[in-house]
């Protein structure tokens, strides 16, 4: 059961939220549809349309027969987008489940598609030869937390053969009593075995594993209401079984919490490797493990921001390169905005995912669309 502690501000700020935002404070997002043409890509990289017409489009994952899935949030189905001649542009888009609680996360593994579904985990059998025809969810797990507060989840199998799922934070800033709340946990794949391997994240919605040594990096998205500039978001390292990332006792590694970091200290958890910003909503990422991109992006990571929705002057809505150093300091920059024009959005960026040509996608739930990233020296 939850029992948590909130700060004042945050439930004045709660019960207040139906009459300051119509119940649901969201950006000023424009939508419309995809515009590729505006998203700004450095010299050489080239943006097309892959989809189209999939709504609140979230998460993505490839299968090896040609096709990209993907999990929606509002619109509660997955879709199924084969690309069969592999031309960077899918061939239709066909809806493989419906009716399922925030069908967010996708993950295929070893023939079948596994969907989370805020407490449950199902899977699609042997998914890529039933697409006319896709099968019943079948339960994989159903112990997660039903709170849909950070309940949707990306998920993503590791080089350990284990399904990796978060469970964020039941609210913006509280201390639960379930350790299950702001982690993330593993478990194999026929949902045994679940155990939390990092503790202390307040709301992960995008992991990769370092194609180095199989470490695994994740986005954070901190916490609201301490104002414009503060926290950042972060992404995180995890290298041992069991460390902490500091909430809600430490945001951003050096900052305590107004209330739960009394008598607390930053040095008791894990700093994050890269600072991207206060408010810019980090979800999707992934190495580059390609090399059709030049190569100072081979072993980058790119980052999905969706953008901010509580800030006085937005920011994010964009992907943004990471370069993880040997001495494992991080350097950012920004790789492809557009979305975000003058104080108004017309899309919002929430995954990145590599296809075997090199080319990156990018989901998109604003304008319910996947955009295609290509590179070619000539013009």
């Amino acid at each position: 059961m939850l029992k948590s502690i909130r700060h004042p501000l945050s439930a004045l700020i709660v019960a207040l939220s139906p009459v300051l935002c119509g119940g649901v404070c969201k950006p000023t997002v424009l939508g419309g549809g995809p515009k590729p043409e505006r998203i700004k890509v450095p010299e050489g990289f080239h943006v097309s349309e892959f989809a189209h017409g999939v709504r609140t489009v979230r998460a993505m994952a490839f299968s090896p027969q040609g096709i990209v899935y993907a999990g929606s949030n509002d619109e509660g189905v997955v879709y199924a987008m084969p690309d069969r001649n592999a031309d960077g542009l899918a061939d239709t888009v066909i809806v493989v489940a419906r009716d399922l609680h925030m069908p967010v996360g996708v993950a295929w593994h070893k023939g079948d598609l596994y969907i989370s579904a805020v407490h449950r985990i199902v899977k699609l059998p042997d998914i890529d030869a039933h697409l006319a025809d896709p099968p019943a969810p079948v339960t994989v797990y159903d112990g997660f937390p039903k709170e849909t507060h950070h309940g949707w989840k990306f998920i993503a199998f590791g080089p350990d053969d284990r399904l990796y799922v978060p469970v964020g934070a039941p609210c913006n800033i509280c201390l639960s009593e379930d350790s299950v709340f702001a982690s993330i946990t593993r478990m194999n794949p026929d949902g045994s075995a679940v155990e939390i391997v990092a503790h202390g994240v307040r709301n992960s919605v995008g992991f990769d594993w370092d194609p180095r040594d199989s470490s695994l990096w994740f986005t954070d998205n901190g916490r609201d209401w301490m104002g414009d500039d503060l926290p950042s978001c972060e992404l995180d390292h995890l290298t041992a079984v069991g460390q902490h990332f500091g909430y809600p006792f430490c945001h951003q590694g050096d900052t305590l919490d107004p209330e739960f970091g009394k008598g607390r200290s930053c040095a008791e958890f894990v700093p994050p490797a890269a600072k991207l910003g206060p408010h810019v909503a980090p979800l999707g990422m992934r190495f580059y493990r390609g090399n059709a991109f030049p190569e100072r992006y081979r072993g980058a990571i790119f980052i999905a921001e969706h953008g901010s929705w509580n800030r006085s002057r937005p920011i994010g809505y964009r992907v943004v390169a990471a370069f993880p150093r040997p001495d494992g300091t991080v350097e950012t920059e920004v790789f492809a905005d557009g979305w975000l024009e003058g104080g108004r959005a017309w899309g919002r960026p929430v995954d990145v995912l590599e296809l075997p040509d090199g080319s990156l996608l990018v989901s998109d739930d604003a304008a319910d669309a996947i955009h295609r990233i290509a590179y070619s020296k000539g013009p």
